[in-house]
């Protein structure tokens, strides 16, 4: 299949820039080939965020999205930043909450939703959009110019044999591909490696977000009201934090980030999210009420130091694919859908002058560096990396950065998350409390949640490089740490009276978060895409 621009992942980036292509076209009278490939069920189903959105790009490319009935329909209303001890905390008085942290003007909504709304924009431009479809191998012309993407066949076995039900894959041939798959995303790791997109940057580093939405007691409800945590549960070395958002009826959206560059391998990303919510200040919200859906997310952290050359010949890289998350005002949907934006206009001027494909995207990252996202990410720059000195150290630093609008004379560097974990032997075991079952709940009643399903008789979508590193290395110096950095229970060391101990892994249980892919200490875990529909089917995420 031909088309001038194909893009991989419909998420706020990629629809942005799918929408933007075909607002070109029309102004201009010319026809230009749109096609979007969504590996989730349908659009928004593989879409999780907390989430507080910035209309900023939005208020750009779609100026009547009020009219168009967009589902933004809770305007923030206040702000309450606490620093939580087990037993209580401190709030931060707003006067001193800097103007980055603060949400007059955006919306608490569901990303998901936003995206279903997205995407029928697009399809009423004419942009082709395909759920459904796990983009699975990138190809390439002769010259090595990207040349677009092949999807994953269906109806493979285990054993790599053909199903009655087999359907070969299909080739998209495009004259520029943009990949817009997220944090982490399978072929974008790729295509960095190949064209050596990092050799100016900074690594990317990574924290694992973990979501849940609960319809609360009526007279709980507070709707507008924005509140974030740091410090407890986590230890001063563990850079993290908590978001609590009132939406819609009676609807709240309570999550916890782990950054992965924590330390200690026995620590839980999962279980300490269950214990953050047993907390005296946020226990009260959720008690009588229902947990109606769970998910989990790896998300970019690095930021403005950690973003990679953008283009590569036939295409660029658009939204969390390059990283374009701001830390401390915990958004990056707006900034993801500028880049997408912009990368189309540089698309469609190119398609212009060379119809064929062969004119690089050089306009896209010049005017991504002249634009809002990176002056706002430059200003930010240091906040995130301040951490590795500890939380008092970090937040000092941060403060510094966050009133004196980014002046400060320097840049810290990021280091490799899956670098960062001591041995099992040199750090404290945690233990974790039982699930109460009121507001804390286990692992597996919580992918039930997230809608989560694989066809099982299918090759393993989680790839070891070396299957002697999960015993060899991993349980022997680091206590297989993926049986706790896994938020859905994919990971599981059996040991029985058949034989020695073995990595067990319920791929069919995967939510897709990459965590595994970021954290595992030898890089060992290579996270491929399952058939196409598979993974959760998240619900107002």
């Amino acid at each position: 299949m031909e088309f001038d621009v194909v893009i991989v992942g419909a998420g706020p980036a990629g629809l942005a820039a799918a929408i933007r292509l075909r607002q070109l076209a029309e102004d201009a009278g010319r026809e230009i080939s749109v096609t979007v490939l969504e590996k989730g069920s349908e659009v928004g189903a593989h879409i999780l965020s907390g989430a507080v959105f910035e209309p900023r790009a939005l208020d750009e490319l779609i100026p009547d999205w009020k009219e168009k009935d967009a589902p933004l329909n809770t305007p923030a209303r206040a702000d309450e930043f606490r620093y939580l001890t087990r037993k209580g905390g401190i709030r931060m008085p707003g006067a001193l909450l800097p103007p980055q942290m603060r949400n007059h003007g955006n919306y608490i909504i569901s990303l998901g939703n936003l995206c279903r709304w997205l995407g029928q924009q697009a399809e009423e431009l004419g942009v082709e959009v395909y759920p459904g479809f796990a983009a699975a191998e990138v190809l390439y012309h002769e010259d090595g110019r990207v040349k677009g993407v092949a999807t994953g066949d269906m109806g493979i076995a285990k054993d790599g044999s053909q199903k009655a039900s087999y359907e070969p894959g299909v080739e998209l041939h495009a004259k520029y591909t943009l990949f817009a798959e997220g944090a982490r995303g399978s072929l974008t790791k790729q295509v960095v490696e190949r064209f050596d997109l990092r050799k100016r940057s900074d690594p990317q580093t990574y924290g694992i977000g973990l979501k849940e939405v609960w319809e609360i007691e009526p007279g709980k409800h507070r709707p507008g009201l924005v509140q974030h945590s740091f410090g407890w549960p986590l230890d001063s070395r563990t850079y993290g934090g908590s978001f609590l958002y009132h939406f819609d009826e009676n609807l709240v959206s309570i999550g916890f980030v782990v950054a992965l560059d924590y330390e200690n391998p026995h620590l839980s990303p999962f279980d300490e999210f269950q214990r953050f919510k047993t907390h005296p200040v946020i226990r009260p919200v959720l008690e009588g009420g229902q947990r109606l859906a769970y998910g989990a997310r790896a998300i970019n952290e690095g930021g403005y130091q950690s973003i990679p050359e953008t283009v590569f010949p036939g295409g660029a890289l658009i939204g969390c694919a390059a990283g374009f998350l701001n830390v401390p005002k915990i958004k990056g949907s707006h900034n993801a859908m500028k880049s997408g934006a912009l990368a189309a206009e540089a698309a469609f001027a190119a398609l212009g002058e060379a119809d064929d494909g062969t004119k690089p995207l050089d306009a896209y990252p010049v005017a991504l560096r002249r634009s809002w996202v990176m002056k706002e990410l430059r200003q930010v720059r240091n906040c995130r990396p301040a951490f590795r000195w500890g939380l008092a150290a970090g937040t000092v630093i941060s403060f510094m950065e966050l009133w004196s609008g980014g002046v400060l004379p320097w840049t810290l560097r990021h280091g490799q998350d899956h670098k960062s974990l001591k041995k099992a032997a040199d750090a404290p075991k945690i233990a974790y409390p039982k699930p109460d079952g009121v507001v804390s709940f286990d692992k597996p009643s919580s992918v039930y949640l997230s809608n989560t399903n694989h066809e099982e008789d299918q090759p393993a979508h989680l790839t070891l490089k070396d299957d002697g590193v999960p015993i060899g290395v991993n349980l022997a110096l680091y206590d297989a740490p993926e049986q706790r950095y896994c938020p859905a229970g994919v990971y599981e060391i059996v040991e029985d009276d058949a034989g020695p101990p073995r990595l067990q892994i319920n791929a069919q249980n995967c939510v897709h978060c990459k965590t595994c892919d970021i954290k595992d200490p030898t890089q060992n875990i290579v996270w491929v895409v399952p058939e196409g529909g598979g993974g959760p089917n998240y619900a107002n995420m």
